[in-house]
């Protein structure tokens, strides 16, 4: 008897190996990707302007990176003694004015440079709630704690995002037309919109990505969210706040990824860098001793052969 609704993935094209470049933007499910491509030591850069949820926040990413968007004093306003943009995250934020200045142009120089020569893009939807702030008229990446009375929530629609994300994938062509964009929908579950609300902005994220993707052009999906909702479907695969994947739900979803993009001839490779991590992650009874020293000489042979051929650094 089954007890597992296993999920049957197949392998794509233009897979994943150690000369390919990544950029992994939007939601912290992207985070938790990002980790394991880093371990690994793949040529990988993630999140520039910190967690985006929602296709339009990721657009004004996009935009502004290929735009080469200047940040100023008014884009960016003064709360709680800390400066925050509305197009970031808190973790750019900063107590000096300057500072917050310099992370967003330095993050947006970075982000240009990695959509032009990156060969693998991979964008994780978190929800299509968005708030407006009124103030403005636009649609933020963070709200930064501002009081609510300052912003209009709403259901992006699904005729929206699809505009969204057409314009994403234009605007990413025309600078690197030979891209893989794969786009995934985060398993994190947004429960403080409500349990029908979040079951509502994951079907509208669901359905515009597969009213765009097209393995011709280069524009694919991953479903991290059914591998989560679908087969694994259990609490003992989240963490206790029952919102968040836990670690064993994240390693299992990432042997999926791996089973689709990585490519079978880069499996050696992980499993050389997997030995390197766990020798540098060795702590030894007698650091002096004779043994332990020529453990680190070895080790470090396999580090500088890696270098050497591969251009990987620890």
């Amino acid at each position: 008897m089954n007890f597992r609704t296993n999920i049957q993935l197949q392998q794509e094209r233009n897979q994943i190996d150690y000369a390919s470049k990544l950029l992994l933007i939007g939601s912290c499910f992207s985070g938790n990707i990002y980790t394991k491509l880093n371990y690994f030591k793949f040529h990988a850069f993630s999140n520039s302007f910190g967690i985006l949820f929602n296709p339009i926040a990721i657009e004004n990413l996009i935009t502004n990176a290929i735009n080469k968007k200047k940040y100023t004093e008014k884009d960016i306003f003064n709360l709680n003694e800390r400066w925050h943009c509305f197009d970031a995250h808190s973790d750019l934020s900063s107590a000096e004015k300057n500072e917050l200045l310099t992370n967003l142009n330095t993050a947006i120089t970075v982000t240009n440079k990695q959509i032009e020569n990156t060969t693998h893009i991979i964008i994780t939807l978190g929800s299509a709630w968005v708030y407006r702030f009124i103030e403005t008229d636009t649609i933020v990446g963070n709200c930064h704690k501002v009081p609510q009375k300052k912003f209009l929530k709403e259901l992006l629609s699904i005729k929206k995002i699809i505009a969204s994300l057409e314009n994403i994938i234009a605007l990413i062509k025309s600078v690197n037309p030979t891209i893989n964009i794969i786009f995934t929908v985060s398993p994190v579950r947004h429960l403080k919109d409500g349990f029908v609300e979040n079951s509502q902005s994951k079907a509208h994220l669901l359905a515009a990505i597969h009213q765009i993707t097209n393995r011709r052009n280069q524009l694919f999906y991953f479903p991290s969210y059914e591998i989560m909702l679908d087969d694994l479907r259990d609490y003992r695969f989240y963490n206790s706040d029952m919102v968040h994947p836990n670690e064993t739900a994240i390693n299992y979803i990432w042997e999926q990824f791996q089973q689709v993009w990585i490519h079978e001839k880069s499996t050696s490779m992980m499993k050389e860098v997997d030995t390197i991590q766990k020798g540098l992650a060795h702590k030894p009874f007698n650091p002096t001793s004779e043994q332990h020293q020529q453990f680190l000489k070895d080790l470090d042979k396999k580090i500088t052969s890696l270098k050497n051929i591969y251009n990987i650094t620890f």
